[in-house]
């Protein structure tokens, strides 16, 4: 996959490179999912041959996936918790409200911190941090540095490869499918002992 994509990017000029660079990191926030962690990693390997430079890529991809998040963020400030609690809003549960409730109210800004090693969790992440009501400075704050560490590792396993994209590609897939594995395990625990509570709740 980012060969394909290497193709189409290193025809471009450098600023074409670094808005499209831009606009992934943007997109994969606000409609997932987008490939923005392989393209990143596409212009990781385009440093190598001199297309482009290193920091440019890392602010432009840094502020592209802060945009997003921030934006999600902003949404989820405005939503009222009494209609997402009323069940109007249609695609937030009231259960899902609860939860992400509880897990800001025990862990705190550290899941900002960690939203960007979260792959297809930071879109609830951002928005939930809003409907949360988490400080916008602080969460700006640590939305920045969570998307500049994890965009520098990404540039940097570019930088490594080079030309070898396929190795690239295989790890962040790994990466990522292990992450999804995680996550589906959880929610499958979760679920067999909330039905098992609720089984041995009927039987008394």
């Amino acid at each position: 996959m980012i060969e394909h994509i290497l193709g189409h990017i290193s025809s471009l000029s450098p600023l074409w490179i670094y808005f499209v660079l831009f606009l992934f990191s943007f997109l994969e926030n606000v409609f997932p999912p987008s490939p923005s962690d392989l393209v990143t990693i596409v212009g990781g390997s385009l440093i190598v041959t001199n297309t482009i430079d290193f920091f440019p890529t890392l602010f432009v991809t840094t502020l592209g996936s802060v945009a997003g998040f921030m934006v999600l963020f902003f949404i989820g400030s405005q939503l009222d918790k009494k209609v997402v609690r009323a069940g109007k809003i249609k695609f937030i549960s009231v259960d899902t409200l609860l939860k992400a409730e509880f897990w800001f109210m025990k862990y705190g800004y550290f899941i900002i911190l960690l939203n960007r090693f979260l792959p297809g969790m930071r879109s609830v992440i951002s928005l939930f941090a809003g409907l949360s009501e988490l400080k916008l400075k602080k969460t700006a704050l640590l939305a920045t540095v969570s998307a500049l560490i994890w965009n520098a590792g990404i540039i940097y396993l570019g930088l490594i490869f080079g030309r070898n994209v396929k190795r690239a590609d295989s790890i962040i897939s790994t990466y990522s499918d292990i992450v999804l594995i995680v996550l589906i395990s959880i929610l499958v625990i979760y679920l067999l002992r909330y039905f098992i509570l609720r089984f041995k709740k009927n039987k008394k």
